[in-house]
């Protein structure tokens, strides 16, 4: 371990959410951004999501407005509702543009960047950043069944880390979930000392 090794956390919030669920545990968001200082000088944490906007609750919010006030620069956008070809209620949120920018970005700044995600359209930015003599790290899953990671996002990467074998690390406790409801959150008066769940909408890439 280095621990003047400048460090970013890239984490694509669905694909996360996702990945986890599928290996069956919840991510405890203070645990993760905790590991992660061990290893070196944590710079930035990045957290992407789209957001349906236009409801007047969203089950994703609570989650935001705490990452928001505990270290994680949030960076959301409006998800795109829309019919499919079977009459379902779809929404369309795609956060790999913004992703990309920072990271990029960001390149300049670290030594190490740490992408939860196993979007296989993330390979060329791995690749690109790999070339400004950024060593990267892909947090995902191969434990199911087809693996949760593109098997060419697995091969550019430098590291690749399963998140099955994190569930100890980042893991939330099982005393600390919760099947009732969130509740909205109204960031002008909550301090945010309780991490909430993430349940995200049905949000397609």
């Amino acid at each position: 371990m280095n621990e003047s090794e400048r460090i970013a956390l890239f984490i694509d919030g669905a694909n996360l959410y996702a990945t986890a669920k599928s290996v069956g545990f919840d991510i405890d968001y203070r645990r993760l951004l905790r590991e992660y200082q061990t290893h070196g000088r944590l710079v930035r944490a990045f957290y992407y999501t789209a957001m349906v906007d236009d409801q007047e609750y969203s089950s994703i919010r609570p989650l935001i407005d705490w990452l928001d006030y505990n270290g994680y620069a949030v960076v959301t956008k409006p998800a795109k509702e829309f019919v499919d070809s079977t009459g379902r209620r779809k929404i369309k949120g795609n956060m790999d543009i913004e992703l990309a920018v920072d990271a990029m970005e960001m390149a300049e700044h670290v030594d190490h960047i740490v992408l939860f995600s196993g979007d296989g359209d993330f390979r060329s930015l791995v690749e690109a950043v790999q070339r400004k003599g950024v060593r990267v790290s892909v947090v995902s899953t191969v434990m199911t069944q087809p693996p949760m990671i593109a098997d060419e996002l697995r091969r550019q990467a430098d590291d690749f880390i399963d998140l099955a074998h994190m569930a100890g690390k980042i893991g939330r406790d099982v005393g600390e979930r919760s099947d009732r409801p969130i509740r909205h959150v109204d960031r002008r008066t909550s301090t945010h000392t309780t991490m909430p769940s993430h349940e995200p909408e049905e949000i397609d890439d």
